[in-house]
């Protein structure tokens, strides 16, 4: 099983280095030392606590749509360009460490509100996913 050290943790979770760091020495997120005496969490653990920071942090979001819905891909952000020419808007949006670029109508931006610094979530539901491993990696 692969080991990550803080500096990983912290990229992989999207956070600072310091607040990788701080779960570790709090006991928050489980870590080990490696050989070289380095604080390592181990990926099975790490992936565990990834899944639980999410559902924490989606438990957290407002939602005011009480709406049932299919799709369970929610990146909640905040949008930071809006390109709109004719019919069609190209809106991206940070969220968290992802940027996230939707085409959409017009029409759409403007009903929606959409502007540089507004609040959005970005749903996504796709027929195909891509995972990729860094090489040389099992």
């Amino acid at each position: 099983m692969p080991q990550y050290r803080v500096r990983e943790v912290a990229d992989l979770l999207g956070v600072s280095d310091d607040t990788a760091r701080r779960w570790t020495d709090a006991g928050t997120l489980p870590a080990g030392k490696d050989a070289a005496g380095r604080t390592v969490v181990d990926g099975a653990t790490l992936a565990a606590f990834a899944v639980r920071h999410a559902a924490a942090s989606a438990a957290a979001a407002t939602d005011t749509t009480a709406v049932a819905r299919s799709a369970r891909n929610r990146f909640a952000g905040l949008v930071t360009r809006v390109v709109a020419d004719g019919v069609m808007a190209q809106v991206e949006m940070q969220c968290g460490p992802h940027r996230v670029v939707s085409l959409m109508s017009r029409e759409a931006v403007e009903e929606l509100g959409l502007a540089p610094g507004s609040r959005a979530t970005a749903v996504v539901k796709a027929t195909t996913v891509i995972v990729e491993t860094p090489g040389g990696t099992s």
